[in-house]
């Protein structure tokens, strides 16, 4: 007896974007995922944990760290001196360009970055700390072929 064939399904209607073309992204507020979305769009459900997102005002700056509980790429509005991690609820302290500086490790010379006012730092390669102080004041020094 012959088997009947089942007729194709009919493929899904691919997302069309906005005319303009203009997507923006977001991490999901629930499971971290990273969400797109359209231009003019107030909130993004997510499709894998149903949450709902709310979409930062237009111009709003954003900006991103790395939590340092759990290592999660956090997204945050520029400006926030601190954010808190919904996945492990580590406060994390937000720092913008200007309120950090660099030196270099006083032991394997590799180039660390502190927060202003900080009086060491630990090198996270060879665990040496380097007091502040006196290794901020020495000016970077240039190596020359003569």
């Amino acid at each position: 007896m012959p088997v009947p064939l089942a007729p194709y399904p009919t493929p899904p209607v691919p997302f069309t974007p906005p005319a303009n073309g203009a997507q923006s992204q977001l991490v999901c507020s629930g499971c971290r995922n990273l969400l797109m979305y359209p231009a003019g769009a107030t909130s993004v459900c997510c499709a894998v944990c149903n949450s709902v997102t709310a979409v930062p005002p237009p111009g709003t700056e954003m900006a991103q760290l790395v939590c340092a509980g759990c290592h999660t790429l956090l997204m945050y509005i520029r400006g926030a001196t601190s954010v808190q991690c919904s996945c492990c609820h580590t406060v994390n302290l937000a720092l913008e360009a200007n309120q950090v500086a660099h030196v270099n490790c006083g032991n394997c010379r590799m180039l660390l970055m502190y927060q202003y006012g900080a009086r060491s730092v630990k090198c996270a390669v060879c665990n040496f700390v380097t007091s502040i102080g006196a290794a901020a004041s020495v000016p970077e020094q240039k190596f020359s072929n003569s």
